[in-house]
């Protein structure tokens, strides 16, 4: 059984900082795309990054420049530092896993159950 389990999110100030990690069980992720979505209150799901497994890079132009997308491969691990936040960027966030480059929730193929990230102003 796939298991994608998010951790690190929490209430921040307006500004600060945020380093959230998914872990990924249940099978080899090696060659797959790691990516990171969220959901705010009242709004659909919108995707925020994802990476491959060489490490390409794939941004949401609301995050680019502020936050970067990372994986480790031996530790089936995506990481989102998140910097400069924003109350705009208050959602739930959640790692998925992808077989090809996808930038919309339909194509994901794993979900983790997310991690709230609140940012107060």
């Amino acid at each position: 059984q796939v298991q994608l389990v998010e951790s690190g999110g929490g209430l921040v100030q307006a500004g600060g900082s945020l380093r959230l990690s998914c872990a990924a069980s249940g099978r080899t992720f090696s060659s797959y795309f790691m990516a990171w979505f969220r959901q705010a209150p009242g709004k659909e799901r919108e995707f925020v990054a994802t990476i491959s497994w060489s490490g390409t890079k794939y941004y949401a132009d609301s995050v680019k420049g502020r936050f970067t997308i990372s994986r480790d491969n031996a530790k089936s691990t995506v990481y989102l530092q998140m910097r400069s936040l924003t109350p705009e960027d208050t959602a739930v966030y959640y790692c998925a896993i992808s077989d090809v480059v996808v930038l919309t929730p339909d194509g994901m193929v794993y979900w983790g159950k997310g991690t709230l990230v609140t940012v107060s102003s």
